[in-house]
């Protein structure tokens, strides 16, 4: 069984920062990346890719985020951040954390970012 938790969620200010924190348990099989996903509160559009981070280190991150956005991750503790900067109105969504695998990926249940004034 595998199992993924995320913390760091909440209301943020535009211009203001959060951090994000993923951690994962159990049994993983030939995981190569891990990243940070997002969809906007009654969007039926399938999540859209945030940031990723492979297993050797190499950040991706989409265009909407670069430069303000942070991925990293700790793999003696199984966990994988995202640091949050500059956030902007656009930025609302149910962030989730992903750990992709050869044949499966691994979701977890999902934490809110709203930025608003």
């Amino acid at each position: 069984q595998v199992r993924l938790v995320e913390s760091g969620g909440g209301l943020a200010q535009p211009g203001g920062s959060l951090s994000l924190s993923c951690e994962a348990s159990g049994s993983f099989f030939s995981v190569y990346a891990m990243g940070w996903f997002r969809q906007g509160a009654g969007h039926q559009r399938e999540r859209e890719m945030v940031a990723t981070i492979t297993i050797d280190d190499r950040p991706k991150y989409a265009d909407s985020v670069l430069g303000r956005f942070t991925i990293s991750k700790d793999d003696d503790t199984n966990t994988v951040k995202l640091q949050m900067d500059n956030l902007k109105p656009e930025d609302t969504a149910m962030y989730y954390c992903c750990f992709q695998a050869t044949g499966q990926n691994y979701w977890g249940q999902g934490t809110q970012v709203t930025v608003s004034s």
